[in-house]
């Protein structure tokens, strides 16, 4: 089960990287503004102008290459895919300062992601994990949600590695709580790995426990309690009655004290 859709990765403040006009240079800021609000035409708009003024031309690629990369995963219109490919060949990247080098590493990524090249975009989310800390509070989090979506998504088509690439995102999960209580992708990512690689008794406690470390997030929990929620009711407690009870068993009073159970857990704690 993967969550039902990727965070947006929000744009930091402008990474100019010459030195345009101040009216130049707002034109770049409306750009990434506009990205920001989720108004990717405008922003396309606004970033192409700068580009053409000659105003920070790399830092307005980025712009356009990532509007496009959400134009795509808001139409599937393979035209954007390409636009976003386009832009990304024709950014400098020696131009970049450091902080823009890792935007346009997580773009390149992104852009693998949604041409279905999946172990490819984790390997480039891998490496830019630890990077994208100026990007935003959050980046990080949202970088370790596009890593794991990316694994799971190749485990669910290699049948061959299945176990192995969930072992990945456990692993990588268990590192990340230890270090950083408060991560939502984690605290989701560590149950439904395990779920997906048939530990249900693993996923139940990993799901328990993320519950209530929810309050360490940054929004206390709101978001990891909602997917956790879903996958608990929706994934691990039927299948998890099914390991228990086995084969031409009834799961229902399994599930039903599960599901009891799970709601007294989510009574005492909200």
């Amino acid at each position: 089960m993967t969550r039902m859709a990727l965070p947006l990765l929000l744009l930091a403040g402008v990474l100019v990287s010459a030195s345009p006009s101040p009216a130049a240079a707002d034109q770049v800021v409306q750009a990434r503004q506009l990205y920001n609000q989720a108004l990717y035409e405008l922003a396309i708009k606004a970033a192409t102008q700068a580009r053409e003024q000659g105003v920070a031309p790399d830092d307005a690629l980025l712009v356009i290459a990532r509007a496009h990369l959400e134009r795509f995963r808001q139409t599937r219109d393979a035209v954007n895919l390409t636009a976003a490919r386009d832009a990304l060949r024709a950014v400098d990247a020696a131009c970049l300062t450091p902080v823009a080098q890792a935007e346009f590493t997580l773009a390149l990524g992104q852009w693998l992601f949604l041409d279905d090249r999946f172990i490819a975009a984790a390997e480039l989310f891998d490496g830019v994990v630890d990077r994208v800390d100026a990007l935003g509070p959050s980046a990080r989090d949202r970088v370790l949600d596009w890593w794991a979506t990316s694994v799971d998504r190749q485990a669910q088509t290699d049948a061959d590695h299945r176990r192995e690439l969930y072992q990945r995102i456990i692993e990588r999960m268990e590192a990340e709580l230890r270090v950083n209580p408060g991560s939502t992708s984690a605290g989701y990512w560590l149950a439904a790995a395990a779920r997906s690689a048939g530990d249900t008794d693993r996923a139940w406690h990993a799901a328990v426990a993320g519950y209530l470390r929810a309050r360490l997030a940054a929004d206390r929990g709101k978001t990891l309690r909602g997917d956790l929620d879903q996958l608990v009711t929706t994934a691990i407690i039927p299948e998890r009655a099914r390991h228990q009870t086995g084969r031409g068993t009834d799961v229902k009073p399994a599930v039903d004290a599960m599901t009891t159970e799970w709601e007294q857990i989510k009574a005492l704690w909200e």
